[in-house]
């Protein structure tokens, strides 16, 4: 089947041929028609199948027809995060070139000015997170009661972030008789239930079994010690043929870290995470895009939906905590038919992890020998890193046999458990060293020790 069978227009056609697509994906080929003939829909497809193309395209012909008016956006398309919200106005400058339809995007971490005025001057599509739509309703700058097309895009991501509430709420201050278009790669009951509640008679596509892993990425599980994770990673990078990589780490502590670190041995790498902001976020991805640097140290803030060309290798530098997230981290390579390697770190600890995640995908991880022993300890210059101990004062000297608050999973903030101390004085001096520094339950007073067990997402 070829984009021209799909019933698009030649003006769209000619767009589609001059990006370097002929044949639609199969999501694209079932999603596109009924689009166009104004259904609503359930879209279920796994990352890295060219969904957005599936809802962009027929979207850019429908609102070719119609004019745009002032704070009334004709269409919606509401995604979980900033960067999926800019991906997706990429797509729609990309393939809506020879239309002279206007696009807003309405994201949070930029000045509200630029979006007002956009919003004055009228636009046929607008782009949203969730957040940042209703700050500006609220604030009467945008009215909704126009727009006839409404995508609600990574629903599950959605759902993740807390973001039902928001969605149902947006939902109710559109026209009733309005199209919906609902994207996800899995469908848990709260997501079934919001179809169930906002969408009419829709059509249901699924072109792949639910939380599937992509075909075209050979995957491995890499038998490792916390403390010899960096190392073990730096010996891959090396010698894997790794062309552009991302690594993903659970906290954005050790996104930060594991960035200082790569660069420290000569790699050329950057980083995303939640802590920076949307202008930050933005200049890394473009320099990962353009090959300025061919390593992305990121949370799941990019795990889903970042759309890079030539990612040869995912690295999950810590086994996600999630299962889902195991699926949409490893999609970020794989992509449009070419080949990736994915490599999970796995220690002692992450063994329930694994396992969580090989259910889910139905098949076993294989194992990946290393060339070489693995490596017992961090070299000197990762040691040097830790804070020295000449200084006794309260708060520079951790404490024997305690640990920290344990991390949970979904806060990336919390505190690290604290390693426990190997100390190697007599028990005499130990005694004497926990008299003069007096302990709480549930409290850290030294330095966040360099333990790689856990991260920072």
């Amino acid at each position: 089947m070829k984009f021209a069978d799909l019933g698009l227009s030649d003006e769209l056609l000619q767009s589609v041929a001059a990006a370097g697509y002929d044949e639609p994906t199969a999501i694209q080929a079932q999603a596109i028609p009924s689009v166009l003939m104004m259904r609503d829909l359930i879209g279920i497809a796994q990352t890295g199948t060219g969904k957005t193309a599936s809802f962009v395209l027929p979207m850019i012909d429908i609102l070719a027809h119609g004019r745009r008016r002032a704070r009334m956006p004709r269409s919606l398309i509401l995604e979980p995060t900033r960067e999926l919200a800019a991906q997706v106005a990429e797509n729609f400058e990309k393939y809506g070139s020879n239309h002279d339809l206007k696009m807003a995007l309405l994201i949070g971490g930029v000045q509200m000015g630029d979006q007002v005025k956009a919003l004055d001057e009228g636009v046929d599509v607008l782009i949203a997170t969730p957040g940042r739509l209703m700050d500006l309703f609220e604030r009467g700058k945008i009215l909704l009661t126009g727009c006839d097309l409404l995508v609600i895009d990574e629903a599950d991501r959605m759902l993740d972030m807390g973001f039902i509430p928001d969605i149902e709420n947006i939902c109710t201050k559109l026209p009733p008789n309005r199209q919906t278009l609902l994207f996800s790669a899995t469908m848990p009951p709260p997501i079934k239930k919001l179809a169930d509640k906002f969408l009419s008679n829709p059509k249901s596509i699924e072109v792949s079994r639910a939380a599937s892993t992509n075909k075209d990425i050979e995957q491995f599980k890499v038998r490792t010690s916390a403390r010899a994770k960096r190392e073990v990673l730096r010996k891959l990078l090396r010698e894997d043929n790794v062309n552009t990589a991302i690594i993903f780490a659970n906290r954005k502590t050790t996104v930060r870290e594991l960035n200082k670190s790569l660069q420290r041995h000569g790699f050329a790498t950057g980083e995303i995470h939640g802590d920076m902001d949307q202008s930050a976020r933005l200049a890394e991805l473009a320099l990962f895009k353009e090959g300025k640097i061919n390593i992305l140290c990121a949370s799941d803030v990019a795990a889903r939906g970042l759309d890079v060309k030539g990612v040869s290798h995912v690295f999950n530098f810590d086994t996600p905590w999630h299962p889902d997230d195991y699926v949409h981290r490893i999609g970020r390579t794989g992509r449009a038919g070419a080949k990736g390697r994915a490599f999970t770190f796995v220690t002692a600890e992450d063994a329930e992890a694994v396992a969580n995640v090989e259910k889910l995908t139905g098949a076993e991880i294989p194992v990946f020998e290393l060339t070489d022993s693995e490596p017992e300890h961090e070299e000197r210059e990762e040691k040097r890193e830790r804070k020295p101990r000449g200084d006794r004062s309260r708060g520079d000297k951790p404490r024997s046999g305690k640990t920290g608050r344990e991390s949970k999973p979904g806060s990336e903030d919390v505190p690290v458990r604290a390693r426990e101390s190997n100390r190697k004085e007599a028990p005499r001096r130990e005694r004497r060293d926990q008299r003069e520094e007096p302990s709480k339950p549930g409290e850290w007073n030294g330095p966040i020790p360099d333990f790689l067990g856990v991260s920072a997402g």
